[in-house]
């Protein structure tokens, strides 16, 4: 290699290494930070939109699928009846799924706002201010972590009371074509009291969510 190509080939590589280093300073800059504040702020805000659109599509749900015996006792079309409720209680499985969609997005965002906070502590030159930053990040992660289960838990409990609901509406019909009335009522009040349940669970997640944030994060 001549000399001239050998120098070119120099300062092509030490670009390519600046660069490579400017990326990664970009990649930590403190700007990280406002924003994910705010993605995770606006998260909180969506995810409870999400559920009380899902709390009100299964509280409809349930209203039907209580007086779907009485609805029977006078339908002259039986099946359009089934149907109805049917339909109803697909679009509390389409909400519940969009509720679980929407607690990925809050958990997803969490840990980008963690990160992004532990990465700007790791950066501070103080060792005394970043330990007791990295003390107290830790801390209210740990207790995030406790909040975000205790809600995955509560939307998957949503997804079995659908399935739970629907097992009710196949066995009446059936038993329908049989020519009886399934009574349905306990697997019914089970179905209400399990809602009522959930959804202070998930309140709950909500208040706590916010509180992390105006709390704390919203300070930091």
């Amino acid at each position: 290699m001549t000399r001239p190509a050998l120098i070119s080939l120099i300062k092509i590589t030490t670009l390519l290494v600046f660069a490579s280093l400017l990326l990664v300073q970009c990649q930590r800059s403190p700007e990280k930070l406002p924003k994910y504040k705010k993605e995770f702020k606006a998260q909180i805000a969506k995810f409870e939109n999400q559920k009380e659109k899902t709390d009100s599509k299964i509280e409809e749900g349930v209203v039907e699928l209580t007086g779907i015996e009485k609805a029977l006792a006078e339908a002259k079309n039986v099946d359009k009846e089934f149907n109805k409720v049917y339909s109803n209680w697909n679009r509390v499985d389409r909400n519940v799924q969009a509720l679980y969609r929407d607690y990925e997005k809050l958990k997803s965002d969490a840990d980008n706002l963690f990160t992004a906070m532990t990465e700007q502590t790791q950066s501070i030159n103080d060792q005394t201010s970043r330990t007791q930053l990295m003390t107290a990040i830790n801390k209210i992660k740990g207790d995030y972590d406790i909040n975000l289960n205790r809600t995955e838990i509560a939307v998957s409990k949503l997804q079995g009371l659908h399935a739970e609901a629907m097992d009710i509406i196949k066995g009446l019909e059936v038993a329908v074509a049989l020519g009886q009335i399934s009574e349905i009522n306990s697997g019914l009040q089970g179905i209400e009291d399990k809602v009522a349940d959930i959804m202070s669970d998930l309140n709950q997640s909500i208040a706590e969510s916010k509180a992390l944030y105006d709390d704390k994060i919203g300070n930091f």
